[in-house]
């Protein structure tokens, strides 16, 4: 078995693979301020809930987009599981090519969602992560990343905007029963749920008239789910793309 760990800005994800299968998948709260001990403690009670033996762990991997947590976060590995974990980092091998202006400054995440979208789907691919902040890649028949867009996340979005008004409330992230909103929540939802996936159909045309030809659409992140069904673009929905990517790069990594 292997421990894939995603350290995002909000939620750090954890996943479990025996081979090929997830056998579980649990979220803890993303806090730089917890020390190695508190970190460790965690994942030693989350595998006491699951049922999980660290002692069985083969190795683990970790990505993080907060460098702040990825020495904290290993050690924390190691304690629990005597294993060093890999990080995803320059100078790891991720079976793509990056065509950017300073390959070095592509994020883990972006650099582990495209390796999970290359193995899992069909090429060209535009990969849509959308979390703390709504990430875009797009991947070209080569497989070779070409680049992509990097937008504010829809909760990051309408938090500030509840916090800086002072007359516009907090809301839930569904989407209003009709696109023309009638009262102030329904407006700020029509913006948050139909204005978020009309902007990734609009990135999604624009990439695909730059490639010259059709894209598969994948969504992932917290809200990937609730955005795809009112896209346009007829998106895959995965939410275990960045775990399934971990997984791939730990073994084109692993010393045989």
């Amino acid at each position: 078995m292997i421990l894939v760990i995603d350290v995002g800005n909000t939620n750090i994800v954890l996943g479990c693979f025996d081979g090929e299968k997830l056998v579980f998948k649990a979220r803890l709260s993303t806090n730089i301020s917890e020390t190695v001990e508190e970190y460790a403690i965690k994942l030693n009670s989350l595998f006491s809930i699951k049922n999980i033996d660290a002692d069985k762990f083969d190795g683990a991997i970790i990505s993080s987009v907060v460098p702040a947590l990825i020495d904290t976060m290993s050690e924390a590995v190691y304690i629990i599981c005597g294993k060093k974990p890999m990080t995803v980092g320059p100078g790891i091998k991720t079976g793509f090519n990056i065509k950017i202006d300073n390959p070095g400054e592509l994020g883990a995440d972006m650099v582990v969602g495209t390796a999970g979208s290359i193995a899992k789907y069909p090429l060209p691919q535009i990969v849509c992560d959308l979390g703390t902040a709504i990430t875009v890649s797009v991947i070209d028949k080569t497989a070779t990343y070409r680049g992509g867009a990097i937008l504010c996340g829809i909760k990051t979005a309408y938090n500030a905007l509840s916090n800086k008004t002072a007359q516009l409330p907090q809301i839930n992230l569904t989407a209003p029963p009709k696109a023309i909103g009638t009262n102030t929540v329904d407006c700020m939802r029509t913006g948050a749920v139909y204005g978020t996936s009309a902007m990734i159909d609009g990135l999604v045309k624009r990439f695909e008239d730059e490639l010259g030809e059709k894209a598969t659409v994948i969504l992932t992140g917290g809200f990937g789910e609730a955005i795809a069904k009112h896209c346009e673009c007829n998106p895959i929905v995965d939410n275990d793309l960045l775990l399934d990517g971990l997984r791939i790069i730990y073994y084109k990594n692993k010393q045989r």
